[in-house]
């Protein structure tokens, strides 16, 4: 069996946690987060995770590069741009676990991994990926000529028979209005094979939060397979022709929700890919993420897995 390349596009920031008077870090960022706990559970004999984004040449760029390559992810469509850094947010928690975020990311190395030197090898990889993953941060995030250079990338990969999976993960702040939002999903949406939507995001971006209307609206654009995402309560998972609604297991205690959409997103698409079916992969979803928001920041220990 011929080894399989996913894709995964987005950025990875550093990650500020408050510990009493103190700040730690770590890395993390919604595709980032997922590259990580997918690269933790696939057959790395079979499926090469591929991390797409821009660095800087400074010392928090190499400790990332590093913190990648130590999670078997590969790194060689990582561009490194002298003039830039990576971004930077600190997360706040309060007493139910929930968090809020503050970021600092307006010109970070991310946004321009479309215009570094290395960009023709990378779109070349892209377009012979076996999946493409991004989210809607992933779009965001670029200039409006960038997006429209990216959209075209995904219709070249999945014309030559690759996978295009999306996340919606919309946040309004880094959009320049609703309606750029709306058609840029519509666009990537078309392409996509499996899209995965947390149900407040398609309240925020369209306005409705029922289920049927979120899956008839989805399935139009020409969607095979898709997952709504609703907290901690059961997900639906459906095709043109099977719909199965599965619950998570109950958490004790959550401490931390950052990372639980990235995280469950990992597990569905991991058992996908190593042939399950719709409400197995979406057991493994929420048993991931499960874990996951019971420790403090978007990566857990691998142990704790």
């Amino acid at each position: 069996m011929l080894r399989q390349t996913v894709a995964v596009i987005g950025e990875c920031m550093v990650e500020l946690q408050r510990e009493g008077a103190a700040l730690t870090y770590r890395f993390g960022g919604d595709t980032l987060n997922t590259a990580v706990y997918l690269s933790r559970l696939v057959d790395h004999a079979r499926i090469d995770v591929a991390y797409v984004s821009a660095l800087g040449i400074d010392t928090l760029s190499d400790e990332m590069l590093a913190a990648w390559q130590a999670e078997a992810i590969a790194t060689r469509l990582v561009q490194r741009l002298a003039d830039k850094l990576p971004g930077m947010y600190l997360i706040e928690t309060d007493a139910r676990g929930e968090r809020s975020f503050h970021y600092w990311r307006n010109d970070s190395a991310a946004r321009y991994w479309l215009q570094g030197p290395g960009v023709a090898a990378v779109i070349a990889a892209l377009e012979g990926a076996d999946v493409v993953y991004l989210s809607g941060i992933s779009l965001a995030i670029l200039s409006p000529e960038h997006r429209r250079l990216l959209i075209d990338v995904l219709a070249r990969c999945q014309g030559r028979g690759g996978r295009v999976v999306f996340d919606n993960n919309y946040r309004p702040r880094l959009w320049e209005g609703t309606a750029v939002a709306i058609e840029a999903y519509r666009q990537v949406l078309a392409l996509a094979d499996t899209a995965l939507l947390t149900l407040d995001d398609e309240a925020a971006l369209y306005g409705d939060a029922d289920v049927d209307t979120v899956l008839a609206r989805t399935f139009a654009l020409g969607v095979r397979e898709v997952v709504i995402k609703r907290g901690g309560e059961s997900c639906i998972a459906a095709t043109q022709t099977e719909r199965v609604e599965v619950a998570p297991a109950p958490v004790e205690r959550v401490v931390d929700t950052t990372a639980a959409g990235d995280s469950f997103g990992a597990g569905y698409l991991a058992a996908r890919l190593a042939g399950s079916d719709l409400a197995g992969a979406a057991r493994a979803g929420h048993a991931l993420a499960g874990k996951v928001i019971q420790h403090r920041g978007a990566i857990i220990p691998r142990e704790a897995m």
